[in-house]
């Protein structure tokens, strides 16, 4: 009696059905993904109709290039095939983003003049493949007063690490590339020191500090887009009672003119929001814009 008379098919015969070889029938099958409905008298392996339809949703699921641990996930009833497939369209998108990225960046080489090739080639080939953000949130995280709350670390690296360019253009790929240098270029912890406001090395409260500047650079973005001019109002109002709750003291007229020179003599880092700008893009108002306005307007402000 045939193995259809029972309505078992031989591996042969699904494979013949499936249009598939019998090693591919034999590697879902070793991979759990094609189950046996039973083995014949000698130990064969034996299909239902039902591994035909399993074994062409397998071949679909592969010809989208899903990995068979995916394709696994997206067989089992305990996982969504929406949630796969998801997971798996992530993955193609960022592939895409890198050779998007690869391609600006080798056009940005071949046009480069050649005093300056060089240069790019190393700046670029410092970043790998598909750049990524972790060296500046590193710089960051170095940078800021340490034991300050998390929460308020991720809402400062939110505002200060540019997102990597989804749509790279030569002139964004080179302002990623000069960024990356400037914040994982090497300093010894005398250099770091030295690169800290006075404010970050007192005996103050840095996290008090902090969430104030932060609501006064979001104050101070309001008029820097209407193009106002420094001058006195909330922003700055804002900015000076962050320096004086942080310090512990009032904020008085006196305070504040001592307060600029403390500020301008503070070591910079300019060219970090400069590159930051560049990706950022003209419609964001950068901290390091909005803190040289309130500095600008503290200055003002003191004269008057």
């Amino acid at each position: 009696m045939s193995p259809e008379s029972h309505g078992l098919w031989s591996i042969g015969e699904l494979a013949e059905r499936a249009g598939v070889t019998v090693k591919t029938v034999r590697f879902y099958s070793d991979e759990g993904l094609l189950p046996e409905a039973g083995r014949s008298g000698g130990g064969h392996r034996r299909y239902g109709p039902e591994a035909l339809e399993r074994l062409q949703t397998i071949r679909s699921l592969r010809t989208l290039d899903l990995p068979v641990p995916a394709v696994a996930r997206a067989l089992d009833a305990k996982h969504s095939l929406e949630d796969v497939i998801d997971g798996q369209l992530s993955r193609v998108k960022a592939e895409l983003t890198g050779l998007r990225w690869r391609e600006v960046a080798l056009t940005l080489l071949r046009d480069a003049p050649a005093e300056e090739r060089a240069e790019r080639l190393r700046l670029v080939g410092a970043m790998g493949p598909m750049p990524g953000t972790d060296a500046v949130a590193r710089f960051w995280r170095r940078w800021l007063p340490p034991r300050m709350p998390g929460r308020l670390v991720s809402d400062i690296l939110g505002q200060a690490v540019p997102e990597v360019p989804a749509e790279p253009t030569p002139a964004k790929v080179l302002a990623f590339a000069r960024l990356h240098a400037l914040v994982a270029s090497p300093c010894g912890p005398r250099d770091h020191d030295r690169g800290q406001p006075a404010a970050h090395r007192g005996p103050g409260r840095p996290e008090v500090l902090y969430a104030g500047l932060r609501e006064a650079y979001a104050l101070a973005a309001v008029p820097l887009r209407h193009g106002a001019l420094p001058g006195p109002g909330d922003a700055l109002d804002c900015f000076v009672a962050a320096y004086a709750g942080a310090g512990g003291v009032r904020d008085t007229p006196d305070f504040r003119r001592r307060l600029g020179p403390v500020l301008a003599a503070d070591p910079r880092i300019d060219r970090y929001w400069e590159l930051a700008g560049d990706l950022m893009g003209p419609s964001v108002v950068t901290p390091g814009a909005a803190h040289d306005w309130l500095l600008a307007a503290l200055r003002s402000d003191a004269a008057a």
